[in-house]
Formats: C-alpha cells, sequence, structure tokens
C-alpha cells in the first residue's frame, strides 16, 4: 500500500464498496424473510434463528449508521455497540431455547426443502461477496472494509452448519441435527455480542465504507 491512488480509483473502489454493502444489506433483509417464513412452517430452531442472525446484522448496520449520523460520532459509539450486543445476546438467548425444546421432543422439526434451498444459495453468495469486499478494501487501504467483509464470512459458516443440520434432517431423518445447527448459530451469535459489548466489534460504520467520512485507523491496516 505504499503508492499513493489517484484519485480517479479511489472513487472506483469506494463505489465498488458502497455497492457490495448495499447488496449484502438488500441479500440479508431478503434471506431473513425467507428463513424465518420457512423455519416458521418447518418449526426449524436453526432456520429461525438464521434468519434473527440476518435481522440482527442489518440492525447492527443501522446502529452504526445512526451512530455515525451524528456531529460526535465517539458519544454514541458506546449506545450502539451495547445495542449491538444486547441484539445478539437476544438472539442467541431465543434460538438456544427453541433448540431445547426441540431437544426435549416438545416440537419436531420437519423438513424443509426452501432452507435448503436458501442455506445453499447463501453458501454460494455469502464467500464471494466477502472476498469482493476483502479485495477492494485493501486495495484502498480501508481495514473498516476488511473487518466487514470477515464479518460477511462469518455468515458462511452458519450457512454451511444450517445446510449440515437441515440435511441431516431432511435425508436420514435426525430432527436432533437441526437443533445442534441451531445452537452452532446462537454460539456465533454470543461471541460476536461479546465483542460488541467489549468494543471489538466487527461491526463497520456505513458512512466509512460508502465514502462519506474517512476512517482515522486505516492507516494501521498494514496486512
Amino acid at each position: 500500500m505504499s503508492a499513493a491512488l489517484a484519485p480517479e480509483r479511489v472513487l472506483v473502489l469506494r463505489r465498488r464498496i458502497r455497492w457490495v454493502v448495499a447488496i449484502t444489506i438488500t441479500y440479508n433483509v431478503v434471506e431473513a424473510i425467507i428463513a424465518l417464513a420457512a423455519g416458521s412452517v418447518a418449526s426449524s430452531a436453526a432456520l429461525i434463528g438464521f434468519g434473527l442472525d440476518s435481522i440482527v446484522e442489518v440492525l447492527s448496520a443501522a446502529a452504526v449508521a445512526w451512530q455515525f449520523a451524528a456531529p460526535d460520532p465517539e458519544a454514541r459509539e458506546k449506545t450502539a455497540l451495547r445495542i449491538i450486543a444486547v441484539s445478539f445476546f437476544g438472539l442467541a438467548a431465543y434460538v438456544t431455547v427453541d433448540a431445547a425444546l426441540s431437544l426435549a421432543g416438545l416440537r419436531e422439526p420437519e423438513h424443509s426443502p426452501v432452507g435448503i434451498v436458501l442455506a445453499a444459495v447463501s453458501l454460494a453468495v455469502m464467500p464471494f461477496l466477502s472476498w469482493f469486499e476483502r479485495r477492494t478494501g485493501r486495495e484502498l487501504g480501508s481495514a473498516s472494509a476488511v473487518a466487514d467483509s470477515k464479518q460477511t464470512l462469518i455468515c458462511t459458516y452458519l450457512s454451511a452448519a444450517l445446510l449440515v443440520g437441515l440435511l441431516l434432517n431432511s435425508l436420514l431423518g435426525w430432527a436432533w441435527a437441526d437443533s445442534i445447527a441451531a445452537l452452532v448459530i446462537a454460539g456465533f451469535a454470543i461471541k460476536e455480542g461479546v465483542e460488541a459489548w467489549k468494543g471489538d466489534s466487527c461491526a463497520v460504520p456505513v458512512a466509512a465504507l460508502t465514502g462519506e467520512i474517512e476512517v482515522e485507523h486505516d492507516h494501521h491496516h498494514d496486512d
């Protein structure tokens, strides 16, 4: 990153990041709607947890956008991070209880072809979005964009866990696999919640990603 980028190139890269962030958020909204609907129909704790995680990802971006809409963003930073953390903890608690009900035999998850297709599509889409944003962020020298790309990659792991759980349930009749997948998602949510509470969240200011503000720590990124 020693060579300075031409202003024209910087504008192109910022536009690319703006687009990939918009696509990622839009995809998460659609993903959440489909997952929650399919999860409710199939009584799938894993699908419902996956859908709730997508909503929390969008809410976390909204919380940080709210933070940077203020004249003094630092004054709102702790509140924004706490909102994100509580959202993740709430998600983890809900999914854990739902999974426990299934494991106790109080709820039997049914087959969900829609859920399997959704998980497979997400498993294909998320790595590409993550790679594209990481590549663009590195060229631009934006540590925040690179960090956001890693958060998108977490969605890939969740998609894989969901897909395995739904397939084992559908193909082998292992209903408990759905609950195990849900608990994996809850574990990721707790981890992200703790990081946000401590202030280590990978959540990125939307304004920074779109180039509306400069991220002061960009120059520390030397990978």
